[in-house]
């Protein structure tokens, strides 16, 4: 099974920024490897933590569709809330 979200790129890094971010319903996540640049980037939560649930969402490569563009990735780190059933933020590598 495959999967789809959709993302937009972050300007603000750091901290605070982030923290705003998931006050406001999103997830940070940033996308790395392969020899490029590193990309951060956005999620809504709602989307993330529906598809986070599967185990495919772990072994398959996912796609992001990236201000418009597709980028193919694997999912590599993830972070949750101790106690709360929330995702803090998604470290992908591209596939």
């Amino acid at each position: 099974m495959s999967y789809t979200i959709v993302a937009q790129t972050r300007t603000e890094i750091g901290k605070g920024s982030s923290r705003r971010l998931r006050h406001a319903g999103k997830v940070p996540a940033v996308i790395y490897g392969a020899g490029k640049e590193p990309v951060s980037i956005v999620f809504e939560h709602k989307d993330v933590i529906n598809i986070q649930a599967n185990a495919d969402f772990y072994n398959n490569d996912l796609t992001i569709v990236l201000d418009g563009t597709e980028v193919k990735v694997r999912a590599q780190a993830i972070q949750r809330h101790v106690f709360k059933p929330l995702v803090e933020h998604i470290d992908f590598v591209y596939a």
